[in-house]
């Protein structure tokens, strides 16, 4: 469970195309095996400490000859951002991909100050 030590809480929130790899025949649409993409994403405004990132597909456009095969997560989180990470493996084929995200944490407060 995530503590906050003062009110300010901050909630971000956006929704980003991953890739579209149908239109120019990229490896997500055209290739095999295990493959994966990332996508670095910049908070509005930094938090104080790294934040709780939810993500999700929010667009799916998949070929259905084969199993749908897909792992999405937010990775390397920090004050100021997070990447988005997309994998998937043997014979699926993706067209596009779309993320939602959400993060939630404390934000700085104007007493916060550190001893150097």
């Amino acid at each position: 469970m995530e503590r906050f030590r003062n009110h300010l809480i901050g909630v971000d929130q956006g929704d980003v195309m991953l890739f579209s790899d149908f239109q120019n025949g990229g490896e997500m649409w055209t290739g095999s095996g295990p493959r994966e993409r990332r996508r670095a994403v910049r908070f509005a405004a930094p938090f104080r400490r790294p934040p709780a990132v939810q993500v999700t597909v929010s667009l799916w456009d998949v070929d259905t000859a084969s199993a749908m095969r897909a792992e999405v997560t937010a990775d390397a989180v920090h004050r100021d951002g997070f990447d988005i990470l997309f994998k998937t493996w043997s014979d699926t084929r993706i067209a596009r991909i779309r993320v939602a995200w959400m993060a939630i944490g404390e934000l700085p407060h104007d007493d916060d100050w550190e001893l150097y």
